[in-house]
C-alpha cells in the first residue's frame, strides 16, 4: 500500500513515479493500493492498481496540491486492507502512520521524494538555521521508518550526514518506449554567425511553475542566448502558481507556454523535437523530467546543485552549468558545438541505464528483506 500527498492530475514526478511503480508491482504479481488526497472521495481501478482518493485540505498558493487530513478514514482503510508493506511518499503523514504500522507489525517505508533543506531554502529567511532544523526532522523520520528509500546521492546526503540507519538508494526509471528519439530531427540554426543549421535553436523545459523549480532561469537563459545573437525559441511544458508572473517575464521573447500536458506521448514528442532541454531547479532529488529528456535523445543543461547532474553520462549527453541564466546559455552553446547525432546518441545512452524494471526489482528485493515473516502466505498489497 502506498500513501502520498501532493498527488494530483497535474502533478509531475511524484505522480509518474507512483503510477510506474504501481504498474511494476502489479506486473510482479502484487496487489497495489494507493491512497491520496483530493477534493472528493472516490475509488478507481487503474492500470497501476486501486486508487482511493480521500477528501483532503487544499494548500493556499500551491495550485491543486492537497494533503491528507482525514486520518480516521485512512486508518480505517488500513485496518480493512492491512498491507504487507506500507510505503509512504511524503514526510507529513509519517508520524501517525508509523504508530499504526508498529501496532500492526507492518513494515513502514519512507520513500523520500524531496530533500528538506533544498526545497525549503527559497521559502525561509537567510538567518533561519535550515540545515540544523532539517537534521532534527530527518533524525525523527529515520527513527520512525523501517527503511528510507532515496533515489540519488544528493537525496542520500541529508540522511548520511546524521548517520541515519536503514537508508537504501534505488534510482527511479524512465519509460524508454514512450520517451525515445525522433526518427529524424533537422539541424538547428541561430544566425549566419552561428552555423548550427537552417532553423532556430529549439529549447524546452518541463517543470512545475513554482518558486523552488526556478523556471524563470530558463526564460532568462533564452534572453541571454538571443542577446548573443543566437536565434532560439523556448517551449515551456508545465503549470503552477507562478504561471502569470512568468508570462509577464517572457513578453517580447519567443516563449510558448503549453501548460500541463496529460498526454505523455505528446510531451515525449515535444521534448524529442528540441535541441536542448533546460532544467534549472537546484532542488531535484532525482530529476525524472531530466531523465525523460535524455531518453528522447535531447541533451540537457542542469545546475551544479541537486541530483539531475548525476544522470549525465558521456560527452554530449548534457552539461552542468553554474546555474545562472548566462551560464546556462553558455552551456547550450557548448552542447550545440557537438554534432547532433553524437549528442543525441550520448543522451539516449545515459537514459538507458535507468529502466523502470530495475527500480521495481530493487524495491521488491528490499521489501522481501524487511517484510513480515508470513509475507509469503499473506495477501500482497
Amino acid at each position: 500500500m502506498q500513501v502520498a500527498n501532493f498527488y494530483t492530475p497535474t502533478s509531475g514526478g511524484l505522480r509518474i513515479a507512483l503510477d510506474e511503480l504501481g504498474r511494476g508491482y502489479r506486473q510482479a504479481g502484487h496487489e497495489r493500493v494507493l491512497i491520496v488526497p483530493g477534493p472528493a472521495e472516490s475509488v478507481e481501478q487503474t492500470p497501476a492498481g486501486q486508487r482511493i482518493t480521500v477528501r483532503g485540505l487544499s494548500l493556499p498558493g500551491l495550485g491543486d496540491y492537497r494533503i491528507l487530513t482525514g486520518r480516521r478514514r485512512v486508518l480505517r482503510l488500513l485496518d480493512a486492507m492491512p498491507p504487507d508493506v506500507l510505503e509512504v511518499s511524503d514526510k507529513i503523514s509519517l508520524g501517525w502512520l508509523a504508530r499504526w504500522s508498529r501496532r500492526h507489525g507492518v513494515p513502514l517505508v519512507l520513500f523520500s521524494h524531496e530533500r528538506l533543506d533544498a526545497i525549503l531554502l527559497p521559502r525561509v529567511p537567510r538567518w533561519f538555521p535550515l540545515r540544523t532544523a532539517a537534521n532534527i526532522v530527518n533524525r525523527r523520520l529515520s527513527r520512525l521508518a523501517d527503511r528510507v528509500i532515496v533515489t540519488s546521492a544528493f537525496s542520500a546526503a541529508e540522511f548520511e550526514r546524521i548517520g541515519a540507519p536503514s537508508v537504501r538508494r534505488i534510482p527511479l526509471g524512465v519509460d524508454l518506449a514512450t520517451f525515445r528519439p525522433e526518427p529524424e530531427v533537422p539541424p538547428c540554426s541561430a544566425t549566419s554567425a552561428d552555423p548550427y543549421g537552417d532553423r532556430p535553436v529549439r529549447l524546452v523545459t518541463v517543470t512545475r511553475l513554482s518558486r523552488e523549480k526556478r523556471p524563470e532561469n530558463a526564460i532568462d537563459a533564452l534572453a541571454a542566448l538571443r542577446d548573443q545573437g543566437v536565434d532560439a525559441a523556448l517551449v515551456v511544458i508545465g503549470d503552477g502558481p507562478h504561471r502569470r508572473r512568468l508570462r509577464r517575464r517572457a513578453r517580447g521573447l519567443p516563449v510558448t507556454f503549453l501548460g500541463h500536458l496529460s498526454d505523455r506521448r505528446a510531451v515525449a514528442g515535444l521534448v524529442a523535437a528540441a535541441d536542448v532541454a533546460l532544467f534549472p531547479s537546484p532542488a531535484e532529488t532525482f530529476g525524472l523530467a531530466t531523465l525523460e529528456a535524455l531518453a528522447c535523445g535531447t541533451p540537457v543543461v542542469v545546475p551544479p546543485e541537486g541530483a539531475a547532474r548525476e544522470l549525465l553520462d558521456g560527452p554530449g549527453s548534457g552539461a552542468v552549468s553554474d546555474g545562472t541564466p548566462s551560464g546556462m546559455a553558455d552551456a547550450v552553446r557548448g552542447l550545440l558545438s557537438i554534432p547532433a547525432a553524437r549528442r543525441r546518441a550520448a543522451a539516449r545512452a545515459a537514459a538507458e541505464r535507468y529502466p523502470w524494471t530495475e527500480t521495481v526489482a530493487g524495491l521488491l528485493r528490499d521489501y522481501e528483506v524487511i517484510g513480515p515473516a508470513d509475507a509469503e502466505v499473506s495477501p500482497s498489497r
